[in-house]
């Protein structure tokens, strides 16, 4: 007999995603257990589980109803899981700076202790930030034979606000925004506020396909696309020389902006970036949480020349600029060195986390670069994602789901993402020895395994 926790998953999945809305009637009880072949008391423990987690409520005399106050996002979107509640984040990548990185940033800041340079460090800075800052960030984060221009750099307090402001200049309410099947969530998030469309390109192995890109756009214009061509979240792809030199024609041709996220980029130094390729359409966005640490909240925007106005008037209008002593330390570990250090470290250590995961998930089918912080697991039948969420999260385990990078979570398939740089070497070691025994079992043999 199915356990009764597995069917509430299903349901609480139903309306994580959409397909039961607030308000709407469960079928009576015993409705119910005829649909779902069961039997009448096990129906009643399924609406009793639900009750249980907030998710639905029951009216006498009127029935069962899905509640009217929205779902708290999953572990994907929402706050990194709490170690000291016994919970393991693999549903976010939101690495600290370690003791020996730390000792480094210390460092850096040493000279900051001055006055007079304290005092600067908390002065207000606009968009385009300090000429040191905007030094530091060309010299800092160019990378195969690319350099960003100084006087066409801005600043924001993070990547998403450097995302929102373009998104913002670029795309105006009730226009089209192409971005690939599979997204990064908060920039689809920050479309949504924003009242603007998102219309999903197809993908293959490579990345997004030129031919998409030009069909969507010969459909109905878009106004710009959001791409994430280097170490994709959650796809792990690099978009080859090939498919970078014809997303590039592509963007050129249809005379397209195009917003390129590379905040994982420092992972692949070896990779030029779109903005090399299409100087003129490419506003690169980076950041310093993932290259340093998750709380240094300090965001970059580099535009072509003909568009640094009006995303910087976006930037500023939003409210979206840099906290200047972020800034201000931010420029002085770039230029001293400190965040190339840090970077070159984290890249060795994306290496070993990946080689624990191969071996870990030896047999199944996952998608993985040795050099990413993250991976995509399709889990083996009959497990479905929803189901698999469930069970990893009774074992104290916070994973992201296919569903959550999609723009149509119902076509999502049974897959996750697993971040790998949060938690210890020994702490993921069993994370995902767990996680393989749960797929190697049957979701109702799952249990036993609790």
């Amino acid at each position: 007999m199915e356990d009764y926790r597995l069917i509430a998953d299903r349901i609480a999945a139903d309306i994580a995603e959409g397909r039961l809305r607030p308000g709407d009637r469960l079928p009576p009880q015993r409705q119910f257990a005829r649909r779902h072949a069961i039997a009448a008391s096990t129906a009643a423990r399924v609406y009793t589980e639900l009750a249980r987690r907030g998710l639905t409520v029951g009216e006498v005399g009127r029935g069962t109803f899905v509640r009217a106050t929205p779902i708290a996002p999953g572990p994907w979107l929402s706050e990194p899981a709490d170690p000291s509640a016994g919970r393991v984040e693999l549903g976010m990548n939101r690495p600290g700076a370690s003791p020996d990185h730390a000792a480094l940033l210390a460092r850096g800041l040493s000279g900051m202790l001055r006055a007079d340079v304290l005092t600067a460090a908390l002065w207000q800075v606009g968009a385009r930030g300090t000429p040191e800052a905007r030094a530091a960030a060309s010299a800092g984060l160019a990378r195969a034979g690319w350099t960003p221009d100084p006087a066409h750099t801005l600043f924001t307090a993070g990547a998403r606000q450097a995302i929102a402001a373009t998104v913002s200049a670029l795309v105006p309410p009730g226009e089209r925004l192409g971005v690939e099947r599979f997204t990064y969530p908060p920039a689809a998030g920050i479309a949504a506020r924003l009242g603007v469309t998102l219309v999903p390109l197809e993908m293959d192995e490579d990345g997004v396909r030129p031919d998409a890109l030009r069909a969507a756009h010969q459909r109905t214009p878009l106004r710009a696309v959001y791409l994430q061509p280097t170490l994709h979240n959650p796809l792990t792809v690099t978009m080859p020389p090939h498919r970078r030199e014809a997303v590039a024609a592509t963007v050129r041709e249809l005379d397209l902006p195009l917003i390129e996220d590379a905040v994982f980029s420092f992972l692949r130094e070896d990779v030029p970036p779109l903005a090399a390729l299409a100087p003129d359409h490419t506003v690169l966005v980076e950041s310093l949480s993932k290259r340093i640490s998750a709380g240094l909240t300090v965001g970059f925007a580099f535009t072509p020349p003909a568009l640094t106005e009006q995303i910087a008037t976006a930037v500023r209008s939003g409210a979206w600029t840099a906290a200047p002593y972020a800034l201000a330390a931010a420029t002085r570990w770039l230029a001293d060195g400190t965040a190339a250090t840090i970077a070159a470290a984290k890249r060795e250590e994306a290496a070993a986390r990946q080689r624990i995961a191969r071996e870990r998930l030896a047999g199944f089918t996952i998608r993985a670069d040795e050099r990413s912080d993250h991976l995509w697991w399709e889990l083996p039948a009959p497990w479905r994602a929803d189901t698999f969420l469930a069970a990893a999260s009774r074992h104290g385990i916070a994973l992201a789901p296919a569903a959550a990078f999609t723009t149509n979570p119902a076509h999502a398939p049974h897959a996750v993402r697993i971040a790998l740089a949060t938690p210890s070497h020994q702490v993921l070691d069993a994370a995902l020895g767990t996680l393989a025994e749960l797929a190697r079992s049957r979701p109702e043999e799952a249990r036993e395994l609790e």
